[in-house]
């Protein structure tokens, strides 16, 4: 009876091996690696976003630094009397200014300024003046600097370009 059982007992144990080595890998084995690429993908995700907010963020300081730049001009160019047009029709309730006055005061407040950081060129743009006589008018459009993602931006064949305006009025009493 011994060796029946002991027969019996080494056929179990071949056929527990040989049955072992054509099953599949347990399920801890199969799914080894996952993980690792799940956390690839979030990170992927996670620095995508950093890079977004950094370069929006970026063009939205250029923006204000630009909007600042713009008010400067608008106040200068608010007191830029216009000669002619005061000694023809006389003083109002504000200085008498026209689009040339206008025009020619933002330019030289503008030329003198230095260029913000993040702006990398800057012009008066059209509808820069006085639609009223009275009230000046600067529409300054620039291009901004994108600390991170530029060269993909320009193999789009693009930039960004931040256009903003500012009113300025200088009252008399």
């Amino acid at each position: 009876m011994k060796s029946i059982w002991c027969g019996l007992r080494r056929a179990t144990k071949r056929a527990m091996r040989s049955a072992s080595g054509c099953r599949t890998a347990n399920p801890a084995q199969r799914e080894r690696g996952q993980i690792s690429l799940l956390i690839i993908g979030f990170m992927v995700i996670a620095l995508m976003l950093i890079i977004g907010g950094v370069d929006v963020t970026a063009v939205q300081l250029a923006r204000a630094r630009m909007l600042d730049a713009a008010d400067g001009a608008a106040l200068d160019a608010s007191d830029a009397l216009d000669s002619g047009a005061a000694y023809r029709g006389g003083l109002r309730s504000a200085v008498e200014i026209s689009d040339a006055s206008v025009r020619e005061s933002a330019s030289q407040y503008l030329a003198v300024q230095p260029r913000p950081h993040g702006i990398s060129s800057w012009v008066l743009a059209d509808g820069t003046g006085s639609p009223d006589g009275q009230t000046a008018v600067i529409r300054l459009r620039g291009t901004a600097d994108i600390p991170i993602a530029a060269t993909v931006l320009s193999a789009f064949g693009g930039s960004v370009n931040i256009t903003v305006e500012s009113r300025a009025r200088s009252g008399l009493r």
